[in-house]
């Protein structure tokens, strides 16, 4: 698990990237691969509630686990980390890609 100054200092990477790599507002792709659960993927999906994303979801070859991907146009980079910290703070177990 990472301490919370590696997560800052990866925030802070992520937000300078999408700083320089966009013009905002712009698309954003969050791609989480969760245990195959009803309840953790429908959390996603509504972290994401009307903001107009459109949200895929596609289930590994045995089952055990979903990817949930979520299109989105986001203000900016400030709204992408919020978005990544409030799914890692809600979905227990989820890995962000």
């Amino acid at each position: 698990m990472k301490s919370p100054e590696e997560k800052e200092a990866f925030y802070k990477k992520l937000k300078s990237q999408l700083s320089d790599t966009a013009m905002w507002p712009s698309e954003y792709l969050y791609k989480f691969i969760v245990k195959t659960d009803t309840v953790k993927i429908e959390n996603i999906e509504s972290i994401f509630n009307h903001l107009g994303a459109v949200i895929t979801t596609n289930a590994s070859k045995n089952g055990k686990y979903t990817s949930v991907s979520v299109n989105v146009r986001l203000k900016n980079p400030d709204h992408v980390i919020e978005k990544y910290k409030e799914v890692a703070e809600k979905i227990p177990d989820v890995i962000s890609l």
